[in-house]
C-alpha cells in the first residue's frame, strides 16, 4: 500500500517551460551520491550527469481535477541521471532526486506532504530580453541565463559529447524519477508521461549553482541545455517495490 508521500495519485500539468541544463561529473565523484538499488548513467563508463531543471507549470493538479483547481509554479530540480533494473528485469533510465525547489509555500508545504522530493522554498524571478531568459534566485544563489532563439548552437565548451545527437540522450527530464527507503529497501518509480516532446538545444550565457558550486567537485563541467516549451505532462501514481539485493 502507498504511504501519503508516495505520491500516491495521478498529477497533471502544463510546462510553460522546461530549461534544463546538465553537468557532467567523473562518475568515481557522483558515485556517493545514489542508494545502493540505482546505477549512474554513464557516457563511454566515463562521466556521470547532474541535471539543474527550472519549471514553469500551470495549473498543477491531480490528474482529472478541472484545470481551476489547478496552481501555477516554478520549480527547480537537482537530480542524477540513473538507470534502475525493476523486479521485471527491465532496465529503468530516470533520475534520482537530490533536491527540489518551487517559488510557493503552498507547493512546498503539499509536495512534502506526497511526495519524497524534498521541497524548499526559494525566491525566483525570471527576466526576459528579447530571446535570453534570465532565471535568478538570491537564496538559491542562482543566476543562469540562455538564448531561446539562436540557431546552429554549440555545445558547451568541454562538453563531453561528440554532438547535439549524443547529448539529447541526456535530455531531463527522463521517463522515471526514483527515490529510495534504505530502512525497507523499498524503491518508488514514478513514470512521466508526455508528447510531442522535442527539446531544443540553448546557448548558455550565465551558469551559477550554489546547490552544484556547494559540492565542490574537482571536475565538472557544462555538458548541454535544452528547453521545451508548451507541453501537457503528467504523471503517473507512484508505483513501490522492494529491492533485489
Amino acid at each position: 500500500m502507498l504511504s501519503l508521500k508516495d505520491h500516491p495519485f495521478a498529477v497533471e500539468t502544463f510546462f510553460k517551460s522546461s530549461l534544463v541544463l546538465t553537468y557532467a561529473i567523473p562518475k568515481d565523484e557522483l558515485k556517493g551520491f545514489i542508494p545502493e538499488c540505482l546505477e549512474l548513467d554513464t557516457l563511454n563508463d566515463t562521466w556521470a550527469f547532474i541535471a539543474v531543471a527550472m519549471v514553469q507549470t500551470k495549473d498543477l493538479r491531480p490528474k482529472g481535477f478541472p484545470k481551476f483547481m489547478g496552481n501555477d509554479f516554478f520549480l527547480t530540480g537537482y537530480r542524477v541521471f540513473v538507470k534502475y533494473i525493476d523486479k521485471r528485469g527491465k532496465r529503468l533510465r530516470g533520475l534520482y532526486i537530490l533536491k527540489s525547489e518551487t517559488n510557493k509555500n503552498k507547493m512546498s508545504f503539499f509536495g512534502n506532504i506526497f511526495t519524497h522530493y524534498n521541497y524548499t522554498t526559494t525566491d525566483i524571478t525570471i527576466h526576459k530580453n528579447g530571446d535570453n531568459t534570465l532565471i535568478t534566485s538570491k537564496k538559491s544563489d542562482l543566476s543562469i541565463e540562455v538564448n531561446v532563439g539562436k540557431e546552429d548552437v554549440k555545445l558547451p565548451e568541454n562538453s563531453p559529447f561528440t554532438d547535439w545527437k549524443a547529448a539529447r540522450l541526456f535530455a531531463g527530464p527522463l521517463p522515471f524519477t526514483f527515490t529510495y527507503n534504505k530502512n525497507t529497501k523499498k524503491v518508488l518509480i514514478i513514470e512521466g508521461v508526455r508528447e510531442n516532446w522535442t527539446p531544443r538545444a540553448v546557448e548558455v550565457l550565465k551558469h551559477e549553482v550554489g546547490f552544484i558550486q556547494q559540492k565542490n567537485f574537482k571536475r565538472i563541467v557544462l555538458a548541454n541545455a535544452f528547453i521545451i516549451e508548451n507541453i501537457p505532462y503528467y504523471w503517473k501514481k507512484g508505483k513501490v517495490e522492494k529491492w533485489k539485493e
